[in-house]
């Protein structure tokens, strides 16, 4: 095969990355507006995905949806098989029809998305809701890497990708933080927040000019004269997904996002059902809290300035990619990719260790920080490892693909992480378990509405809620559920390293 046919080969071939001030001061204004793009799609996003679980397991007398875990994760798992597999097989059509027009549609679903949500607060409203920005997501992730492949070099993407994927974080920190307060007065707040902030992308439009489009739209003419064949975008996408190089890749990363997404699906839950994040408060101000209103804001507090909320703690892993992550990119722009990533992925599996052996609220706050770090480790590398390999004239189609493996591990993840932990974790499980041996009957128990069986018990037994909480921590194996998502991330950092000799050997033939 001729090696200057870029159309038909992928280089594999890694090459020698710019220093921090050189990478920062070659990258264009392009790049910067579509990372200002990208924040307030995951200011908006991020304000919802944060609290999701949350919101789902209300009870319906407090303005949830008061749902169970297991039918939240059906939810999510459709939302998640949307949201990562759109993109596989549309992530082409950017390449085609254009950056501006898939990102411009994108915003229009997803504002729709958030209005459906805030409109029908029930089971099937919230899941059409999900549909809509799933979808939305979907078709918007392709045309904003896409241009971010065109609009830097193979000298500079390692740290424009760390740049990228840092800024975009500081939509991922204060979404989060706008949801705790909002939902604090009405949870339907937050969805039409979540529609106006999307709303802002418009006038970003207006100022964004595709690169590449003259070359695009030439590649177009040749098409129509008929000078150069193309696919139907399925077929081309499915060639291009048989490649050994990408089918590989897509399975040993699935277990990885398995692991990730439990993070930010469940855990949420785990601690506002099982953390006394009040320890943290005390420890940093006083046994009376702190009513400080920048403090309560900034690190998620509730309205007393008592306890963190469980977004407050999540949002320690967006806090740290904002503020670290291009220095990470910095030194793991020294090493292999995939060595970088094998190292990310063990420490995300250590993280999850630590969650599932100990409910104290100090070590929840080093395993979320420990599995950012591996988190930084890997994903500005994935992003930067399929624009690398990806041909000429197919970089958003690549782009694309990077979701399939977070599909497989996200979608798996979406049914059984909730359910993993409803069956082994559950607090409304086991509260109702104890008011029957309190001695409530099964009938009294029955018509408890979905999430106020702990404050049913509270009220029934008369006991202090954090003593009762303890109690049932300490009675129940929690942690199992937290073991088997470890397990599942363990399988996928030994296909890292296997998939990882592979690739180096496959460099050293096209050295």
């Amino acid at each position: 095969m001729n090696s200057n046919n870029t159309e038909a080969t992928n280089d594999l071939r890694e090459v020698k990355q710019f220093g921090l001030w050189a990478s920062i001061a070659s990258l264009s204004y392009v790049f910067w507006l579509v990372g200002g793009m990208e924040l307030i799609e995951r200011l908006a996003y991020y304000g919802v995905k944060s609290s999701a679980a949350l919101y789902a397991k209300a009870p319906a007398s407090a303005g949830g949806l008061g749902i169970s875990m297991g039918d939240f994760g059906i939810i999510l798992m459709i939302w998640a098989i949307l949201q990562t597999f759109v993109p596989v097989f549309t992530g082409g059509i950017s390449d085609r029809v254009g950056y501006k027009e898939t990102i411009f549609a994108s915003t229009v679903l997803k504002i729709a998305g958030y209005l459906v949500m805030a409109l029908y607060p029930t089971f099937s409203g919230f899941l059409l809701g999900a549909v809509l920005l799933a979808t939305g997501t979907g078709i918007f992730k392709p045309g904003i890497q896409g241009t971010l492949v065109l609009a830097t070099r193979r000298e500079n993407s390692s740290m424009a990708w760390g740049i990228f994927y840092q800024t975009v974080n500081i939509g991922g920190f204060l979404g989060p933080l706008m949801a705790v307060h909002l939902r604090q007065l009405s949870w339907d707040n937050v969805f039409y927040a979540c529609a106006a902030i999307i709303s802002l992308n418009f006038l970003l439009l207006l100022a964004y000019k595709e690169p590449g489009k003259a070359e695009r739209l030439e590649r177009q003419a040749k098409i129509k004269r008929g000078e150069v064949k193309q696919d139907a975008l399925w077929k081309d996408a499915w060639h291009e997904l048989k490649k050994p190089i990408v089918l590989g890749y897509m399975l040993v990363f699935a277990g990885f996002w398995f692991l990730f997404n439990a993070l930010f699906d469940v855990l949420p839950v785990h601690i506002a059902e099982w953390v006394d994040t009040r320890v943290i408060v005390q420890d940093l101000f006083g046994p009376n809290g702190t009513q400080n209103g920048f403090a309560q804001f900034w690190l998620g507090l509730d309205n007393s300035g008592t306890k963190v909320m469980p977004e407050g703690m999540l949002n320690l892993n967006a806090g740290m990619i904002m503020t670290s992550c291009f220095l990470i990119a910095a030194l793991t722009a020294k090493f292999r990719i995939m060595t970088a990533m094998l190292a990310g992925a063990i420490a995300s599996i250590v993280a999850f260790l630590i969650i599932g052996s100990s409910n104290f609220a100090w070590a929840m706050v080093f395993a979320i920080a420990l599995f950012s770090l591996g988190e930084m480790m890997i994903s500005p590398k994935k992003n930067e490892f399929m624009g690398n390999i990806a041909p000429a004239g197919k970089k958003a189609m690549y782009l694309g693909f990077v979701m399939l493996p977070q599909g497989i591990g996200w979608g798996l993840e979406g049914y059984w992480g909730p359910k993993l932990y409803e069956l082994y974790a559950s607090k409304e499980t086991f509260s109702r378990l104890m008011l029957e041996r309190e001695g409530m009957s099964a009938a009294e128990v029955a018509n408890i509405p979905q999430g106020e069986a702990f404050t049913s018990l509270v009220a029934f037994t008369g006991q202090d809620p954090y003593v009762l909480t303890e109690y049932l921590y300490q009675t129940h194996n929690i942690g199992f559920a937290w073991y088997l998502i470890a397990a599942i991330g363990s399988l996928s950092a030994l296909g890292i390293l296997l998939y990882g000799r592979w690739y180096q050997r496959l460099q050293q033939q096209q050295a």
